[in-house]
């Protein structure tokens, strides 16, 4: 993966690695701005690639302040400085989503809500084992990794199979036992006919949260040990409102979709400063 993303920035020839030539030198990861620390593995296979090698200050998962040097990179010039934009984009995407990510951890955690948070299969082309990394890191579930993970059926396979039991008298044909089986859900009634065709998962789809506590409430009574996911309309703002003792898991294409990145610099040091023992700013200053 690291060596395909160097390959999509690099071409054929890094003409400003021409210049700096093959000094040995080494460069500050300044986390600029505050978040969760995450994309930590990916950072170090980037310069893994480039032989060069990666120190870290700074442990994965944790809440860092800004400014900070989290790490500390040593290698050729022209190696660190092919790598600098593809690194920094991972970790600054990663930390972005763990940041979110965290957040709504925190708000569920302090309703006492008992259930799980989960991201969605809406990733980016190619970057989806980053984006499912860091919802780990920041402390949510992932959701299905992929279409081989799980059964989703979702409006168009209902519709083309002709009912929701069809559908999962068909999911259960080619899932067998060791798959789990989900279907969305515009209703009650659809929710009741998913539940009783044996669908492991009923989801909930853009229910409003009075529509949704009734909902769930109906469905807990009568298939108490099949699992209920609210999707579909939920924010940072209006989660707390989802989370109900008869609800499960409560999904958010948003961790993936809609997060703000964090602000990660790469600077080659300069003037013998050692970055544990001098301020940040001096750090700035001086490369």
């Amino acid at each position: 993966m690291a060596r395909e993303w160097l390959k999509e920035d690099t071409p054929n020839f890094d003409y400003g690695g021409f210049v700096v030539g093959e000094k040995e030198e080494t460069a500050l990861l300044l986390m600029k701005g505050e978040g969760v620390l995450a994309g930590v593995p990916f950072f170090n296979a980037v310069f893994k690639e480039l032989e060069c090698t990666v120190t870290w200050n700074e442990v994965e998962g944790n809440f860092i302040e800004p400014i900070k040097c989290v790490a500390t990179v040593f290698g050729k010039v022209r190696q660190l400085l092919l790598g600098e934009r593809v690194a920094l984009n991972c970790l600054s995407r990663a930390s972005g989503i763990a940041t979110l990510a965290r957040r709504l951890h925190d708000v569920a955690d302090d309703a006492g809500w008992k259930g799980q948070i989960a991201g969605t299969r809406k990733t980016t082309p190619g970057f989806r084992l980053v984006e499912k990394y860091a919802l780990l890191v920041g402390g949510v579930s992932t959701h299905r990794y992929d279409l081989s993970s799980m059964i989703m059926l979702k409006d168009n396979h209902i519709w083309t199979a002709g009912s929701i039991s069809k559908a999962v008298k068909d999911a259960r044909t080619i899932g067998g036992f060791s798959t789990k089986v989900e279907v969305e859900c515009r209703s009650v009634e659809d929710a009741e006919e998913a539940a009783r065709a044996g669908s492991d998962v009923v989801m909930l789809d853009n229910f409003k949260p009075e529509a949704l506590k009734e909902a769930a409430t109906v469905l807990k009574s009568k298939f108490e040990n099949t699992l209920i996911e609210a999707s579909g309309g939920v924010t940072e703002e209006t989660l707390s409102q989802y989370l109900l003792p008869e609800v499960d898991v409560v999904s958010l294409s948003r961790l993936t979709q809609g997060y703000d990145t964090v602000d990660f610099s790469l600077k080659i040091q300069k003037d013998g400063i050692d970055p544990t023992n001098k301020p940040v700013e001096q750090i700035l200053n001086k490369t």
